[in-house]
């Protein structure tokens, strides 16, 4: 490949020009000549691919879906626009549906997540990625209408995470709809929005709830949250958590997945929960439930997960001790009122990257994290694995929506048929060796049940300890 034949002259070929241009004012074409992209550098693209092939290793079961489907190509036709976090994780993903004979377009959900080699490797393989590492906010909005709005290509699904995309088409090109099959939303915040679409009457097409497919809730959520709070929390601080007072807020999911990390390292671990039942699940792991107000004097670090806004206040964050440290595990970064924090009284000073000493009149510091982003994947990376769980989902829900006979899916939100759920845990089991049990004739009879699944009703639980929140989906 010739990759620099295509090279415009004015391209800056130095490192510290190269970072001050905005992608957004560098033309660049990958080495087949097409230039329908923004990347920071296409010329990292052999980066990334390495970066691809290292996560495809962990990431098993979008690679035996592959091979599955290889032959019917469920996705056919299908013209998904994505907005996702972009790394090479996702990647792998992306690269599944495109493999099963889809076009995507994708753009980036988080201003910080992206990882700018494994966009570059994307585009250089014929997908059109707009989305760099720090982008603005108005590039955050520039890059989602470059992906929506494209001469002669009209989109007919969407796969969102935290509802952006959704709402710029909703804003800005309501006629999409018109082809558009169906949402895949994987994210609470994002979901939240859909159901608000849905309740007012808004909703024109049928969407997908992947965030609370079982799969998904479990891993992404929990299990992965108890992985990486603390990557966060240790690459940022360096903190040590025996003994430290530690309040989460938010009983969920993520807010379980926090905890049993924390404890697990001796931290004293304070809840903060609005939901009885959220509540008292807390109590019996053995937490004291107390109202933010009651310990904000004396804990060393905040910790929100609970998808609101305005959880920790200004005159909460005025009455925390020096030295204290707040950040954030919900997916946008409204949970800590991080807009009162800049006020002229306030010093901002950023100690490296991803992290804040906001200094008070008086000398006090508190230590903010990611500028109340999501800190996992602001400040760490979550375990691929769990990643596949989440990616596996969601593909699969896109195939369901796509080929789904009219009639089957209305304009409303659903979740994925447990069949589906089943059938991506299942891919999951070769990766630990783990051998499934079969139903003998009689057996299954017994129970009511078909031998190939689904082995329960849709209203089980799986695990008493995590009610979905305490709703029923």
């Amino acid at each position: 490949h010739h990759q620099h034949a295509h090279t415009p002259p004015h391209t800056p070929h130095t490192h510290t020009s190269d970072d001050e241009t905005s992608p957004r004012d560098k033309a660049q074409v990958n080495s087949k000549g097409s230039g329908d992209f923004c990347v920071k550098n296409i010329k990292q693209a052999e980066f990334g691919r390495r970066e691809i092939e290292i996560a495809e290793q962990d990431m098993s079961a979008l690679i035996s879906l592959r091979k599955r489907a290889q032959g019917e190509k469920p996705l056919a036709g299908a013209k998904i626009i994505g907005c996702t976090h972009i790394t090479a994780q996702t990647a792998v993903l992306i690269e599944t549906l495109a493999a099963l004979g889809a076009q995507c377009r994708w753009t980036a959900c988080n201003i910080y997540s992206t990882q700018n080699e494994v966009a570059a490797a994307l585009s250089e393989a014929g997908v059109a990625v707009f989305a760099w590492k720090g982008e603005s906010e108005d590039d955050f909005w520039w890059c989602i209408d470059r992906c929506v709005n494209m001469e002669g290509w009209q989109a007919n699904m969407i796969l969102d995470d935290g509802g952006d995309l959704t709402h710029w088409v909703y804003k800005k090109y309501p006629n999409v709809f018109k082809k558009i099959r169906g949402i895949v939303e994987e994210s609470v915040t994002g979901v939240h929005r859909l159901y608000q679409l849905s309740k007012a009457g808004k909703l024109s097409v049928p969407a997908m709830n992947v965030n609370d497919s079982v799969t998904k809730q479990k891993f992404d959520n929990l299990y992965c949250c108890r992985e990486s709070i603390l990557d966060g929390l240790k690459r940022t601080t360096d903190v040590m958590f025996g003994g430290k007072q530690v309040v989460v807020c938010g009983y969920g999911e993520v807010g379980k997945g926090c905890c049993a990390a924390l404890k697990a390292l001796g931290a004293i671990v304070y809840v903060t929960e609005i939901d009885p039942i959220c509540a008292l699940q807390a109590c019996m792991d053995g937490f004291r439930v107390v109202k933010l107000n009651e310990v904000i004097r004396q804990v060393d670090v905040i910790i929100t997960c609970t998808g609101n806004k305005n959880v920790v206040t200004r005159d909460q964050l005025d009455r925390m001790k020096n030295g204290s440290i707040v950040c954030n595990m919900g997916h946008s970064n409204t949970e800590i009122d991080v807009a009162s924090l800049r006020t002229p009284e306030l010093t901002w000073e950023r100690v490296r990257s991803q992290v804040d000493h906001v200094i008070w009149p008086d000398g006090k510091r508190v230590i903010l994290l990611a500028e109340g982003r999501l800190l996992n994947l602001s400040c760490s990376t979550v375990p691929t694995f769990v990643l596949s769980i989440t990616a596996t989902t969601q593909a699969l829900a896109l195939i369901e929506l796509y080929n789904a006979p009219e009639g089957r899916y209305k304009q409303d939100v659903y979740l994925l048929p447990k069949k589906m759920d089943e059938y991506v845990a299942s891919l999951h089991l070769p990766t630990f060796d783990a051998h499934l049990t079969e139903l003998s004739d009689e057996q299954a009879k017994y129970l009511g049940l078909n031998k190939n699944g689904p082995f329960k009703p849709n209203y089980y639980r799986y695990r008493a300890l995590i009610s979905q929140n305490g709703k029923d989906a």
